[in-house]
């Protein structure tokens, strides 16, 4: 018998260290090679680490919330093998981020594996149940949150909420703290609140997915978005990030939105590239695919970074008015609240309209008001007359 020490693997682009989410073993298990030991986190994706090698738990080091340091022990094995244990690199398989996960339909697993997803695994390790012996529902046989409501009763009793519970704050709702936390503590936020007259924009879109042909149905965001684009242009100030390391703006002549996305792991970003450059079908094809992807975890690293302002949407839950965060490094976030039908006045006349208010937060250290308020009126004012989103810009 021998002892293999497995390290934090590194998973590129500079990181240093990895928090532990959750671990899917204990010391004394029993565990083949290539099954999932651990879930691990860095500030930009969730990974399953897959055991490199078939073995014995001698030890574990760090509680889930710990941060451990690339390089550093991870995991102790008493394997069969002798010899000395060599370097994870050359011995471990690669860590598979959970956010670049295939979307193809998982064949069961001819090792036994269990299928599912981290969130699945940690429920059922808090609620104490077996999920070997819990039947999946999903594709290929994979567990869903729902099947481990069907648990047997002795397991699933355990599943519901005690009178109180305590949440370790880890994995994306720590990062999601910490960026919240630093952007409201470091950036002076200048709000401003607009009331948009969406009428016609509505009958354009119920026109346009009349004549869909298959294709899903618009919905505000992708007109928004395709007019934010054509808008920044006049306003590059705000189509910008600060790099602090450098006290520098840096301004972006592409657009890359980034669109909030509540996922049942919490907010994420997904990013919409070179919005500029898409029409209205392609943006909301965009839209779809990215958010989905962000919910079911299967978004990349890539794909939840690079963008140069924010789009948030509440959709029926979005009120009358709200105050969105700003996603640092960017200086500038868009919200669309509710669009409700309203009596307003117009030449004279009570009619009814509808009517959306955009919600706007911006980085007053370097947007200054007038620019805030004269960028969100052309905003206003091109999606009130949404003809003008689609006619090219004058050249003179």
């Amino acid at each position: 018998m021998s002892q293999y020490i497995f390290k934090m693997p590194d998973l590129g682009e500079g990181t240093v260290e990895a928090e532990i989410v959750a671990w899917h073993v204990k010391v004394g298990d029993e565990v083949t090679e290539d099954k999932v030991i651990a879930e691990i986190m860095t500030d930009k994706a969730a990974v399953e680490v897959p055991s490199p090698v078939t073995g014995r738990i001698v030890s574990l080091n760090g509680s889930p919330g710990d941060k451990i340091p690339v390089g550093a022990p991870l995991i102790v094995f008493e394997t069969a093998a002798a010899g000395e244990a060599a370097p994870v690199a050359e011995t471990a398989k690669p860590a598979a981020p959970v956010a670049a996960a295939s979307t193809a339909t998982p064949a069961p697993s001819s090792s036994g594996r269990v299928m599912a997803s981290p969130a699945t695994r940690r429920r059922a390790h808090e609620a104490g149940i077996d999920l070997a012996s819990v039947s999946g529902s999903g594709p290929g046989g994979r567990i869903l949150r729902d099947d481990l409501q069907a648990a047997p009763a002795a397991a699933a009793a355990r599943l519901p909420i005690e009178e109180t519970t305590e949440i370790k704050v880890i994995g994306v709702r720590r990062v999601i703290a910490e960026r919240m936390s630093e952007a409201k503590r470091t950036i002076p936020h200048f709000a401003y609140v607009e009331e948009v007259d969406v009428t016609e924009l509505e009958s354009l879109r119920q026109h346009l997915n009349s004549k869909a042909e298959g294709r899903s149905s618009l919905t505000f965001l992708p007109f928004v978005i395709a007019a934010l684009a054509r808008v920044l242009e006049s306003f590059p100030q705000c189509n910008a990030l600060y790099d602090a390391a450098r006290n520098t703006i840096v301004r972006h002549r592409s657009v890359h939105v980034g669109v909030a996305t509540q996922t049942p792991d919490g907010l994420k970003v997904p990013v919409v590239r070179n919005a500029q450059a898409l029409d209205v079908w392609e943006l909301g094809a965009q839209i779809r695919s990215l958010s989905e992807r962000a919910r079911n975890n299967q978004a990349s690293r890539n794909e939840l970074m690079g963008s140069t302002i924010t789009v948030t949407s509440l959709g029926k839950l979005g009120g009358i008015a709200s105050t969105p965060v700003i996603n640092a490094p960017e200086v500038a976030i868009i919200g669309l609240n509710k669009a409700v039908e309203r009596p307003v006045v117009d030449r004279g006349a009570v009619v009814v309209r509808r009517i959306m208010n955009l919600s706007s937060s911006f980085d007053h250290r370097f947007v200054d008001g007038y620019d805030a308020a004269a960028m969100i009126q052309s905003l206003k004012e091109m999606i009130e007359h949404p003809a003008t989103i689609f006619i090219p810009k004058s050249k003179s």
